[in-house]
């Protein structure tokens, strides 16, 4: 009997010390110094690709607007409503 007791007593101990073992693979995997150091890689790539992309697209310019205000000029209802009508026809919606 006494040495079934040491048996157990060793398994236990055995246990612990895989699973002491697997918590400390898993602790190394998420670790600060590790969470930083991607952190620095990450963010230097984007500033890197950041800086690229200003020397190769070229700013749009604008054409210059007319004067405002404009002349108000007053519509017909009707002739807006047939010219609508007939341009979703021609168009097909």
């Amino acid at each position: 009997m006494g040495s079934t007791s040491i048996d157990r007593d060793e398994r236990k101990k055995e246990r612990k010390e895989i699973m002491m073992d697997n918590n400390k693979e898993k602790s190394s995997l998420f670790s600060r110094r590790n969470f930083i150091t991607k952190l620095g890689i990450f963010l230097a790539g984007g500033i890197a690709g950041h800086s690229t992309s200003f020397a190769s697209t070229p700013t749009p310019t604008a054409a210059a607007a007319p004067p405002l205000p404009w002349k108000w000029v007053k519509l017909d209802p009707l002739e807006a409503g047939r010219r609508a009508f007939r341009a979703y026809l021609e168009h097909k919606g």
